[in-house]
């Protein structure tokens, strides 16, 4: 059975609406625009109103380690989003590949509370927020020539996807790649893959590190 979907004109974020309301179950929300929408390590997602898709879903919590749980939501929405330049860029963001290389369209986050997975989803389907202080570029659906969804329907579907997080289909491509060479704010090596648990594996001169997402900031090639 399809959990319902609720749709909110404005909202700080619809992470902390959810978690100000357990008495709602499992469900989703969306909203035309955040005023405090929040991404990974702290930082502010912009949710300007018809720009995006900003959402979260509260679900079961999953069986997997915790480091694949988002890898696996983000997963299903790159299978939502159907053919195209899509694909993953660890930890969990939605990447595309252009010309002037990757750039960035959406990213996850989640938490545990109550009883309940609560993922966050900001998306930009329309328009991206110029952001010259990160890693890597944002940019939008429609600047790639692709279709934008309607966001509730692509809500919709996502809260039936999410269902199942352990069945999720593998990404067009995942970056970085085994032997790419990588760069992060406290560091520097060459990628050997992805673990099985959602770590990076990295070589680096102080030897083979296992990384995870809360360990790596400034993730560039």
């Amino acid at each position: 059975m399809s959990q319902p979907l609720i749709r909110l004109a404005s909202v700080d974020s619809t992470q902390a609406f959810l978690k100000r309301h357990p008495e709602l179950g499992f469900c989703g929300v969306i909203a035309d625009t955040q005023t405090e929408g929040r991404g990974r390590q702290g930082h502010r997602w912009e949710s300007a109103p018809g720009a995006g898709l900003w959402m979260s879903a509260a679900l079961p919590p999953s069986s997997l380690a915790p480091g694949l749980v988002l890898q696996h939501a983000m997963r299903h929405v790159l299978a939502a989003l159907g053919d195209g330049p899509l694909g993953l860029k660890w930890p969990n963001d939605l990447v595309a590949k252009t010309e002037a290389g990757l750039v960035k369209l959406g990213g996850i986050i989640g938490e545990v509370t109550n009883g309940r997975l609560i993922l966050g989803l900001g998306l930009n389907l329309n328009q991206a927020p110029d952001l010259p202080d990160r890693a890597m570029p944002a940019s939008h659906l429609k600047a790639l020539g692709l279709d934008a969804p309607d966001p509730a329907a692509l809500a919709l579907d996502l809260l039936d996807r999410w269902q199942d997080l352990a069945a999720a289909p593998a990404p067009a491509f995942h970056w970085p790649a085994e032997g790419d060479a990588l760069r992060w704010d406290q560091g520097q090596g060459v990628c050997l893959g992805w673990e099985l648990d959602g770590r990076l594996k990295l070589a680096t001169n102080e030897g083979v590190q296992r990384l995870s997402a809360g360990e790596v900031r400034g993730l560039r090639g």
